[in-house]
């Protein structure tokens, strides 16, 4: 049972859930008639599976960091409960299991962006995180790409709908991620990760990264209704929600402290549900 609770552990389940809710989500801005359950299903299980091996490949390669950290010095490999081999193995199936599942009951498209998450996720973000502090830029790309495997589950093409759902989930995680930085910022320095607030000694680069991300996610998250996608609850939600979150980065901007960052990771965790799940009940 311990091996099976490490072997889940490496799959990060918080994360793999964000990544099916927003795949979850394209799906259904997508659709253009009613839902599809079984196809919704299967949308869900490929998607989680692939996320799930990426994840864990992604532990596998960063064992020897993890050790470094404070935070994730327990997590299953640095701690020794699990060896290297199994997590590469464990990781490299489910990856394989969950694109090819996908590709075999939910179409290429979702297939081909799942395995392009994942390779930009383990092959561009991961190794940049210690090289230079525009990884953040390269993991939310990768973060950004499951709405679009719900998507091409109802759809072969990618229109300004599509794209404004990439832009909100790539502008989410930067005040998320950033966020999340500051608080583990003595970590990442230890460790050699480099996301800004580990290199910005002033704070100010990661202030002024956070405020503007945190307008902009609020801008673009109105644009469905704007394209006739969402009605005005939507908007108003979207409005609502994006302010508090602005409000957070503001408030995170000014203090630079440790307490306001975490304020600012949890109201991004719930901003995000929040809107997909009115852009979802307010759909046309």
């Amino acid at each position: 049972m311990r091996v099976l609770a490490d072997l889940c552990a490496l799959t990060k389940p918080r994360i793999v859930m964000t990544v099916v809710v927003t795949a979850m989500a394209g799906y259904e801005a997508g659709r253009r008639g009613p839902v599809d359950w079984g196809l919704l299903l299967h949308v869900v299980v490929g998607t989680a599976v692939s996320a799930g091996g990426a994840l864990a490949l992604n532990q596998w390669m960063e064992r020897a960091v993890d050790a470094q950290m404070q935070r994730t010095r327990r997590r299953p490999l640095p701690a020794g409960r699990l060896r290297p081999l199994a997590a590469l193995a464990f990781g490299a199936i489910a990856t394989a299991a969950g694109v090819s599942y996908l590709g075999a009951l939910v179409g290429a498209g979702p297939a081909v962006t799942a395995a392009l998450t994942s390779a930009l996720y383990l092959l561009v973000y991961t190794p940049l995180k210690r090289r230079t502090p525009f990884c953040t830029l390269a993991g939310a790309v990768a973060g950004a790409l499951p709405p679009l495997i719900g998507w091409f589950a109802t759809r072969d093409d990618l229109d300004v709908v599509a794209w404004t759902l990439f832009g909100i989930v790539f502008l989410w995680q930067l005040p998320h991620t950033l966020a999340i930085a500051r608080v583990y910022r003595d970590d990442y320095a230890r460790a050699g990760i480099r996301l800004l607030p580990a290199i910005d000694t002033t704070g100010r680069r990661t202030a002024y990264a956070v405020v503007v991300s945190a307008i902009a996610l609020t801008t673009v998250s109105v644009m469905p209704a704007l394209f006739g996608v969402a009605g005005g609850g939507y908007v108003a939600g979207a409005v609502l929600t994006g302010a508090a979150v602005v409000a957070l980065g503001a408030a995170d901007a000014w203090s630079r402290s440790a307490c306001a960052a975490r304020r600012l990771v949890l109201g991004s965790v719930v901003y995000l549900p929040v809107v997909l799940g009115l852009l979802a009940l307010t759909r046309r």
